[in-house]
Formats: C-alpha cells, structure tokens, sequence
C-alpha cells in the first residue's frame, strides 16, 4: 500500500493539529518543496534524502506500440537520492 497525501495530513492530525491545520501545512510543504526544484534548486532533507533537477538531452526513442523511431526532445527531470540514514533503515539496520 503506498502512502498518500491523505495519509500524511491524517498523521499529522492525530499530533494534535486541526484537520485544516494539518491539510495547510502539508500543502504549503509540497509547494515549497515543488517551487525549489521548479527553480532548479536541490531540495535536501537530512536524515531522508536529496531531490535534484537533472537535464536530460535530446536522444533517440521509440514508440513502443507502433514502432516508430522518434527524437524524444531535452527536458529536466527530478531524481531522488536516499540518505544513509533511511537506507539503512530500509535495510533493517538500525
């Protein structure tokens, strides 16, 4: 089961927060996060993890239901890099 936005403001719902309150600051959370890298800022959280904006070049495609070679054109995307920390927590050594 993956973790939804819900499930994050009800998390911090139950810390004692309205659940406006909560729903306020998760959504102000996201969009700081989203304006960061929209300004190709990295967003680094310690103890979690770094999200970078990387461009990717122009390169050579293909469709996959027709088969059609295509130039797929330049773009950024968002990578994430894991901490230390949460991998060792992902891999039970805590």
């Amino acid at each position: 089961m993956a973790l939804t936005k819900s499930n994050i403001v009800a998390a911090v719902h139950e810390l004692g927060f309205t659940k406006k309150k909560s729903v306020d600051i998760i959504e102000t959370l996201l969009e700081i996060i989203k304006s960061s890298l929209a300004k190709d800022e990295d967003v680094l959280i310690s103890g979690f993890g770094k999200f970078c904006v990387k461009d990717k070049s122009k390169r050579r495609g293909r469709n996959p239901a027709t088969g059609e070679d295509l130039i797929l054109r330049e773009r950024k995307v968002v990578t994430f890099k894991c901490s230390g920390k949460l991998r060792k927590k992902i891999n039970g050594n805590f």
